[in-house]
Formats: C-alpha cells, structure tokens, sequence
C-alpha cells in the first residue's frame, strides 16, 4: 500500500497487510492467559512480547491497538478495561508528585472527580479553566504543569476544543496535550493531525457501538505508548482478549454507523430546535452553535449526541426523558440504540452542583444518544415526549 488508507478501510482492516494468505477472514481470539514456551531462554525473550502473559499483552489485543492506531493515525496505541482505565492510568503513567496539569472545566464527571479528589491525594494539582479561553490556558500553566486535558465535544454541553490552537500551546510550553475524542469518533475528527499528543476513547461507546463491552483507548507515540505499557502491566489494568476481539469487530462497521448517527443526530438537533418546548439545542452542526465554524473546520460529521435543555423545569426534564419510548432510559452512549438520560442525574451525578453550575450542566437538560434507527421515529417519539413538559402531575384521591 503506497498511499495511507481511510478510516473507513482502516476501521475494517487495520494495520493487517491486504497480501492474499491462507488465513482466517475472522481474527482469532487468543483466550488464554498464559503461553508456553520451548526453553527458559525463550521465556526471557517473550516478556515484552504479546506472548508472554495476557496481562502483559495478548496477540487479540495487539490487532485491536493497531487497528486503533490506523484510524487514529498515530504510531501506537494501548487498551484498558475502561475508559476511567485508560485516563488514570495515563495520568499515572506521566506525571508524579510535585506536578501540575491545566485541565479544561468541561469534563465528563468521573475525570472532575479523578482530577479533584483524587490526584491531589498522590500529590498532583489541577487548575481547571474555560474550555474555549486559550488565554486563561496560558496564564494558569507553571513551571510544574506537565500535561493539557481536554475534551472535544465536551459532555454534555457539546462545547469544542480548537485543536490546532490547543496543540501549538502545549507545544510552546512544553507540555503533554491529551483529548478525550469519545464523542468525536475516529471518523468525525483526528486530533492528532493537528499536533495533539494523545488521543483516548472510552471505546464502550462509539468503538464498540453496541452495548456489550467495557474498555477504554489511549493513541499516540511509541514512546509514551510504551510508558503507558509499564504502567498498565504494574496496574493489571488490562483488557479481556474476548473483549478486544468484541471490540474489533465492533471497529469493522464504526465508519458506516457513525454516518448513520451524524445524520440522524442533525435531523433531531433541527427538530428540537424548532420546538417550542425546547429552551435551548447543543449540537456542533447546527448553525446556531457557537463553535459552528470551528466544528466545520475539524469535523466531517456532528456525532450522534445531542443535548437540549426543556422549557421548563428539572421536574419536566424528568418527565420528558421518562415519557420517552423508543429512545431507552440509560446512562452510556455511542451504541446502536437511542438513549436519553439526564445529566445531573448520571455523566455528571457524582460531582458537586457547583462543580456542574462552572460547566454549565443543569437540571433542565435531557442527553440524547442518537442511535442509528429511523429519523421519523425518533423525531415522533420525541414530539410525543416533549408533550410532557409543564404536565401537572396526578395527585391520588383518599
């Protein structure tokens, strides 16, 4: 292959050379947690193989990395049992006591609270600032600070990060820049193309794309991809062979369900935004977004997340998500089915509402994980939904 190939051949291919081979179409899972070896000598030589020890690597889990790091367009990548894996074992893996990180303040909750509660625990601060201000980035970097985290499109507010903007800051201070693309998919942007050094998934969500695995992925060089090895090998951190090969073939179809969920996500976000009971659509595609441009300029599709606060109350927000049928009442997202849920309630229940007030995260907003049904009827379902915002509730007689 002379030419790098597209992510739609790279979600379904990887890495794997197209020469024809008597081999399996099917790639085979290694469900084992050990391997043998012929002498002891042998055994020295496999301990930083993939055919040593599956906590150590597995050869199901090596394919899975490589696909991951085609569409990504990175040297590497590493896998972890969940997305959580994956960023505090990043975290540990980079930074020691005694260092700073500037972390956007729109972050899914689970990372506010790693980063909050946690971090400073082993000794590492975090300063968190507005996820668009580059200047504020700038001002809150110290002599310590080692790593940039961002999020792009940040959940739930859907806000975006300028990646190029982001990348050439952490460079002029040399610093580690690292996104959570979760939202974005490997299909709808690619970080690193614009210089920033790690790229992570939760891949439960859009990577598997249908609910039934947990996991987490981290893109970047070979070199810091083999500091995060150690790093997981010591943490047992690792992923399930047959979870990695769920994953694969999850990754084979990524490319046309991410389309599926691009275009209903927009026909949705335009049909909430034409609602009267809808006080306000966050979606990148929409020409009302603030970001619009830079969505336009970084993305070739607006994901299928959408998140729109009701005209109404927390109560009402309730009521809409519960009076919901065909987009099912869950937390998670990226999967072939709608979901809704609301995120004071899930994403971000485990943080303080202050916390949630600086994101911009309310009691009026309903998260919506636009899955790749029919339009019309995600549409209908919705209409029907929203007849629910301002409905008195019952009140039982006797």
């Amino acid at each position: 292959m002379t030419k790098p190939r597209r992510s739609e051949t790279a979600a379904v291919h990887g890495a794997s050379d197209l020469a024809k081979k008597n081999a399996p179409v099917v790639s085979p899972i290694y469900q084992t947690s050990t391997f043998e070896v012929t002498d002891n000598d042998e055994q020295e030589r496999v301990t930083t193989t993939d055919r040593y020890y599956t906590r150590w690597g597995n050869p199901t889990i090596t394919e899975a990395e490589q696909t991951l790091a085609a569409l990504e367009g990175t040297e590497a990548a590493r896998v972890f049992a969940s997305g959580m894996g994956a960023i505090t074992s990043t975290i540990l893996a980079l930074l020691k006591a005694g260092d700073h990180i500037v972390a956007q303040r729109e972050v899914y909750g689970g990372v506010m609270k790693f980063f909050s509660q946690w971090l400073p625990k082993v000794g590492i601060e975090t300063t968190f600032v507005d996820t668009t201000d580059f200047e504020q980035h700038a001002r809150a970097v110290r002599g310590n600070t080692k790593l940039l985290y961002l999020e792009s499109p940040t959940n739930p507010t859907l806000r975006l990060v300028h990646f190029k903007k982001a990348a050439a800051l952490a460079r002029e201070h040399g610093l580690i820049s690292m996104v959570d693309s979760t939202f974005g998919t490997p299909i709808n942007q690619h970080p690193a193309e614009y210089g920033i050094d790690l790229v992570m998934h939760s891949g439960t969500k859009y990577l598997s794309g249908h609910a039934d695995l947990t996991c987490g992925v981290v893109c970047g060089s070979q070199k810091l991809m083999d500091q995060l090895w150690e790093t997981r090998t010591t943490l047992g951190n690792c992923m399930d062979p047959h979870a990695a090969w769920l994953l694969i073939r999850g990754l084979k179809t990524l490319a046309v369900r991410v389309a599926r969920h691009n275009e209903n996500a927009l026909r949705v976000a335009e049909f909430l935004g034409q609602n009267k009971k809808v006080r306000r659509v966050y979606y990148p595609f929409l020409k009302s977004h603030p970001q619009y441009a830079t969505a336009r300029e970084q993305m070739s599709g607006g994901s299928g997340m959408v998140t729109f606060e009701v005209e109404g109350t927390g109560d009402d927000a309730r009521r809409v998500s519960e009076a919901m049928r065909m987009f099912k009442l869950a937390t998670s997202l990226g999967g072939v089915e709608s979901l809704v849920s609301i995120p004071v309630l899930t994403s971000h229940a485990m943080i303080t509402a202050e916390q949630r007030k600086e994101m911009g995260v309310n009691e009026q907003m309903v998260r919506l994980s636009v899955g790749i049904e029919s339009a019309e009827d995600l549409i209908a379902d919705l209409e029907r939904a929203l007849e629910a915002v301002g409905a008195k509730q019952s009140v039982p007689v006797g």
